[in-house]
């Protein structure tokens, strides 16, 4: 187990100073799935993202973050306890959360800081007393609605909220900062938004945008799997199995989806006027044939990123008002750390996928840039390999507060200045559990800086990576004589990563979910492209 048993004295001197004379505030908004090729500061291929781009530009971007477990509830967990999976008990979605276990925001509070939370939980139980306030979706398999969402509240109090998810979370949050943001106390402030997760609804003022774009594809848009073990062709992840041809406005029954039962009557007819003749052009090409192959693949893919990244334009837009705020408040934006991130992030073609889950880069690699007025240098470029586990153990050394020893992660603190540091460490631990309706078989790995090791172990099947000349991940090089050498090292380390976070041996013993006796999902009705 890594332990930070850290203090003042191994801050870099300007953050010393900064929180000698006060300790800063912190900002953390995170979205849902939202990949690194859809911010422009690490791509810039197929959108813009100004004002998560400007975090960056003012102070680092953290080019090799990674998840510990690439699905919504297992990353969230890690966030806020510093530990991997199975130290904090969230292993899939379907999980149990344990809010009495040490976290990242009750050791704040404890200390002194106003805390809150707003938006997307989504671990299995509400909150209770792990902030100060909470105000959280609800509804949708603790999913929440994009539009007019049903919100919960630490107080108990539940109601509906008319408008669109990103933007109400957004005035929430922009509510609390007017009442708390000026007081006595430094706060952490957690802003959550459900964008651009599944069903991947943007508000009505992007819904026109992109429309005669043809969005760039991924290389691996049309992937074959040949040199790669059975489970990637077997996972229900496809572009063009999984999208469906929505309903025209005149075929609608608004009460056999729970998303648009939440539109009001307008919303719907508005909703409608932007899709229905997207609509009816793609139920013409599938009358003709059309839609079938790559041809298929290819429109679905065009749909699907279209909508992800509508969505992110107004997560974006919501960033800038809360950066605006800051901006009005000059002795407030001076002493606050801002952060984006996300839960993970998201294959947004890669591969053939719209999806999350598997190890693979695009899986596995997550956003995160961060601002820190006089203390992080503008335009910093972190190369080191964090993880999601190191969040906490991060924010708790910027606010001065010894980091608890039961977290695994580092504190990544003395990497913000971008200056190299000799003892950080060379490798990642990942673990994988929730098979599910995905078809995703458990796997735990290990990522070097230039090599990766997969070992789906219900069937001790393995596979290995030179990312360095394959950084697609599409050659499995396991059983290559020629890396024979470097395959042996990441097992060697892998075992040690093991011992070092004490996975339990159980974890690799049945009872679990077996690969080939999974049950696959049925096959897409003849509305789905």
């Amino acid at each position: 187990m890594i332990t930070c048993g850290v203090g003042m004295s191994l801050l870099p001197s300007t953050a010393l100073q900064a929180q000698e004379s006060k300790r800063p505030n912190i900002i953390f908004i995170m979205a849902d799935d939202h990949a690194n090729r859809a911010i422009s500061a690490y791509d810039g291929s197929i959108n813009r993202t100004p004002n998560i781009d400007r975090i960056a530009n003012e102070g680092a971007i953290f080019r090799n973050n990674f998840c510990a477990n690439s699905i919504c509830g297992p990353s969230r967990a890690s966030i806020l306890t510093g530990k991997h999976s199975h130290k904090n008990g969230v292993t899939g979605n379907g999980s149990e959360w344990n809010g009495k276990q040490t976290l990242l925001p009750r050791v704040m509070k404890q200390d002194g800081y106003n805390t809150a939370l707003i938006g997307k939980w989504h671990l299995n139980n509400n909150p209770g007393d792990e902030f100060d306030y909470w105000k959280i979706l609800m509804g949708a398999g603790r999913q929440g609605f994009y539009y007019n969402p049903d919100f919960v509240t630490s107080d108990g109090k539940t109601e509906m909220m008319h408008g669109y998810s990103t933007d109400l979370i957004t005035d929430e949050a922009l509510g609390w900062l007017n009442e708390k943001g000026g007081g006595q106390k430094p706060f952490m402030l957690f802003v959550q938004y459900k964008a651009p997760h599944v069903p991947r609804m943007p508000e009505f003022r992007f819904l026109d945008r992109y429309v005669n774009d043809t969005i760039p594809e991924p290389e691996t848009l049309y992937d074959d799997y040949k040199t790669r073990s059975s489970y990637a062709n077997e996972a229900n992840m496809k572009i063009g199995k999984r999208i469906k041809i929505l309903p025209l406005l005149k075929d609608h029954d608004p009460n056999d989806n729970i998303y648009y039962a939440r539109m009001t009557k307008e919303q719907l007819e508005k909703w409608h006027s932007f899709k229905d003749p997207e609509t009816k052009k793609i139920l013409e090409m599938k009358r003709q044939g059309m839609l079938k192959g790559d041809a298929a693949k290819s429109i679905a893919y065009q749909r699907f990123i279209k909508d992800y990244i509508r969505c992110i334009d107004g997560v974006d837009e919501n960033v800038g008002r809360l950066l605006s705020w800051l901006d009005q408040h000059p002795e407030i934006k001076k002493n606050t750390i801002i952060v984006y991130s996300s839960d993970q992030s998201y294959f947004t073609g890669q591969h053939g996928w719209a999806e999350k889950r598997f190890m693979y880069e695009d899986g596995m690699r997550m956003p995160l840039v961060m601002r820190w007025p006089k203390v992080i240098p503008a335009g910093v470029e972190v190369e080191e390999l964090v993880q999601n586990i190191d969040f906490a153990p991060s924010f708790l050394e910027m606010a001065g507060i010894k980091v608890p020893k039961e977290m695994q992660g580092e504190s990544f603190l003395k990497l913000i200045d971008g200056s190299k540091s000799k003892d950080w460490r060379e490798s990642l631990y990942y673990h994988y559990y929730d098979h599910g309706k995905h078809n995703v078989p458990r796997h735990e790995g290990v990522r070097s800086n230039r090599y990766k090791l997969i070992h789906y172990y219900t069937d001790d099947v393995w596979e290995f990576y030179d990312l360095k000349e394959d950084a697609n991940e599409v050659n499995n090089l396991y059983g290559n004589t020629k890396y024979e050498k470097q395959i042996q090292q990441l097992k060697k380390e892998l075992y040690r990563l093991r011992e070092q976070y004490e996975v339990p041996d159980s974890n690799f013993e049945a009872p679990y979910v077996p690969v080939r006796s999974h049950r696959k999902r049925k096959k897409p009705k003849n509305n789905s492209i």
